[in-house]
């Protein structure tokens, strides 16, 4: 199949209609498929989602049990997709079904993540929701080493090949292209439409800024430690004894000239407790370690992404 797209559905119930509508209308020159997943919504979007399907066999739905987030109902529909092209877009009309085509001709280039970039978005809230959108997606392409503008637009084209081995938990979803990019990926970015929502809320909020920090903090540890956390936990542990040392140094040189006795200053509790840090940050770099090589070895998998097999 040429194409499938993935679409999230929580309590859209209203939206689905016209949604649809617009999305057979846009992807209709293709194979394609469009896969809904319903994310336990509480509304009237399932049965709603049930009569898109009766009167289109290319609509597939996939119903969770209850709401589990939109990370995991995108790694659903992923998962079950069977197009060499694979769209992911938002179910609130924010995103243009139109714009699907100009992400595959894109992704027809030779990349293989195409995002797109909402660049009107926000305009007239510059100070309550331009500025901190620019500085998050800012800090992202930073920590992640992929330059985008809109992180948290989901209207993004992959190719299949890349993005069915990237897995997601929690609420990853807006770094899949930093994944893709470290499995060898080539990621560009594409100016997109942005329409302001027809029908309900929108779910997401200032709120979520310490959320995205420890995603950011998570990611950037996967990057650089997943395949050696010694390195990581033995650094600080290296530190702790070196701190511990110097603590214990300095209320020895207070004690031998008189100073101070050891009882009249803290460095030795300070010593003793950065010496018990140090110990602990080692143990726990050791068994990271052997963790790491329990989860490649039971999944049968390698710390590594080959792109091309040759005379295999």
């Amino acid at each position: 199949m040429e194409l499938t797209v993935v679409l999230p559905i929580y309590n859209e119930a209203p939206s689905i209609p016209l949604l649809f509508e617009e999305l057979e209308r846009a992807v209709k020159d293709y194979d394609y498929e469009i896969i809904a997943v319903n994310d336990g919504s509480k509304d009237q979007s399932w049965p709603e989602l049930q009569k898109m399907a009766a009167q289109n066999n290319r609509i597939k739905l996939l119903n969770f049990r209850r709401n589990y987030g939109q990370t995991a109902a995108l790694s659903a529909g992923i998962q079950a997709a069977s197009g060499e092209m694979i769209v992911l877009i938002d179910s609130d009309l924010e995103n243009d079904p139109k714009d699907i085509r100009l992400l595959v001709d894109k992704l027809n280039e030779g990349y293989d993540v195409v995002s797109g970039w909402r660049k009107g978005r926000w305009e007239g809230q510059f100070l309550t929701r331009k500025l901190p959108s620019l500085l998050a997606n800012q800090l992202i392409s930073k920590i992640g080493g992929v330059p985008l503008h809109d992180y948290g637009c989901t209207l993004k084209a992959y190719r299949r090949d890349i993005v069915q081995d990237v897995k997601l938990y929690g609420q990853m979803h807006r770094f899949i292209p930093v994944f893709c990019k470290w499995q060898g990926g080539t990621v560009t970015e594409l100016p997109v439409s942005y329409r302001p929502r027809m029908f309900g809320q929108s779910n997401y909020g200032l709120f979520r800024i310490y959320k995205v920090i420890l995603d950011l903090i998570l990611i950037r540890f996967l990057e650089k430690f997943m395949t050696r956390p010694i390195h990581f936990f033995g650094g600080v542990g290296i530190l702790s004894f070196l701190m511990s040392f110097f603590t214990f140094g300095v209320a020895g040189y207070f004690k031998l000239t008189g100073e101070k006795d050891f009882v009249e200053t803290p460095l030795p509790i300070l010593s003793a407790m950065f010496f018990t840090v140090g110990v602990l940050m080692v143990l726990l770099g050791i068994i990271s370690e052997i963790m790491m090589r329990t989860y490649f070895e039971s999944q049968n998998s390698a710390p590594f992404s080959i792109r091309d097999r040759v005379n295999f």
